[in-house]
């Protein structure tokens, strides 16, 4: 299965968007509402999942055998989705890293910032 990073953005947003309290462990299988993005399947939810956690984007529990538990999104995973939330900004991204010929999670998220900061700058008139 190839990475897919529209889904990895969407489920990131979904999680985000989780009225969890501090501490709090949700256990998700791949199909449930809250994890459901568009388009996906629950296979591919599942893989995308897992590929969060080694990515070091979210906080993993322990001891699903199926689905996923999750605990919370990491400070590079927060750093990530907030690089990557505007619709135009992720549009502008994946244009110039598909352009390039590749990207990981990094170059999104730096591609992303480049892209936020210059929009800063045009709104503030701050050279940064």
């Amino acid at each position: 299965m190839r990475r897919d990073m529209d889904l990895i953005r969407g489920l990131m947003l979904k999680l985000e968007a989780l009225d969890l309290r501090p501490g709090a462990i949700m256990h998700f299988m791949p199909d449930d509402d809250e994890v459901q993005v568009p388009g996906y399947s629950p296979e591919e939810i599942q893989y995308h999942a897992r590929l969060l956690t080694e990515a070091g984007l979210i906080e993993p529990g322990r001891g699903a055998m199926e689905g996923f538990i999750f605990r919370a999104l990491t400070w590079s995973g927060h750093d990530f989705l907030d690089s990557v939330r505007n619709p135009e900004v992720w549009a502008k991204t994946k244009k110039g890293a598909e352009a390039a010929g590749g990207f990981t999670v990094d170059i999104l998220k730096d591609l992303a910032k480049g892209f936020i900061k210059k929009q800063v700058e045009e709104y503030t008139g701050v050279k940064l």
